[in-house]
């Protein structure tokens, strides 16, 4: 049977807003602010799901900053595709119980492609028990509740589901600069190349619509941003991350129903 990507509905991403919220106020009631730190490794696709993941940090009362010391919430976005990148999460990872001793309540999570690998979360599960949680790329949408659950509990906690993939529209994001955003377009891979990850980790490929990708490249600057990069895994068009310029006119010229933009060369 064909496995095919899920739309996560709208009334399921609402709740995890929810979520956000309460676990803003259960900081206030704390009386301050959380901070947060964000690690990503690999692609251009991981640099737009960390974008993400600052969103629904920052939509939960965090203060992002750019060091784990002091951090209430450090999250690795890990890559799988070289052995170099894995190496180095292992090791980064495995230096964090130092600083987890200095600051007992801080919760780590690792998510990415390498937690997409059975073999990979079993030797996290068993070896690096100062993780608090692991999420793979199809449940980076729950993490707020994911959160929730380790701040309540203090369990550990692995969501790990084998799906063909999952799209979540709509997720708050945080963007790394003014003059670029990361937009993806499309998502996972059905070509399945021997030396490529992709497929097994990030599920099946499925097209975002373009008019929904133009509304979010728009929303993420007021400038009218002049260049476009654009990134792919293989030789087709899938997986492919655009920047908040990705509605340069050489890129949409076959549908002139686009909005040109303003200072930007044909």
């Amino acid at each position: 049977m064909e496995r095919k990507p899920v739309v996560i509905p709208q009334e399921a991403l609402a709740r995890e807003a929810a979520v956000c919220g309460e676990i803003k106020a259960w900081w206030a009631s704390r009386g301050r602010t959380p901070r947060a730190y964000v690690d990503t490794y690999g692609c251009q696709q991981n640099e737009a799901d960390s974008e993400r993941i600052r969103g629904m940090l920052r939509a939960s009362g965090y203060e992002i900053v750019d060091t784990e010391e002091g951090a209430d919430c450090i999250v690795i976005n890990t890559c799988a595709i070289r052995e170099h990148a894995e190496t180095r999460v292992y090791g980064n990872v495995g230096a964090l119980v130092h600083t987890k001793a200095r600051h007992p309540e801080q919760k780590i999570f690792l998510c990415g492609c390498m937690m997409g690998q059975p073999q990979v979360v079993e030797r996290i599960k068993n070896s690096y028990r100062h993780v608090d949680g692991v999420f793979n790329p199809h449940e980076l949408w729950r993490f707020p509740e994911l959160l929730q659950r380790v701040l309540k509990t203090g369990k550990r906690i692995f969501a790990v589901d084998d799906s063909a993939g999952n799209i979540a529209e709509g997720i708050p994001v945080v963007r790394s600069s003014n003059l670029k955003a990361w937009v993806s377009i499309m998502y996972g891979c059905n070509n399945f190349c021997s030396y490529c990850i992709v497929p097994y980790v990030r599920g099946a490929s499925a097209r975002d619509d373009p008019r929904r990708s133009w509304k979010r490249s728009r929303g993420s600057s007021p400038l009218a941003i002049r260049t476009s990069r654009c990134s792919a895994r293989t030789s087709t068009p899938t997986a492919r991350i655009w920047t908040a310029a990705s509605t340069l006119r050489t890129s949409w010229r076959a549908s002139p129903s686009f909005p040109a933009i303003s200072g930007c060369a044909s």
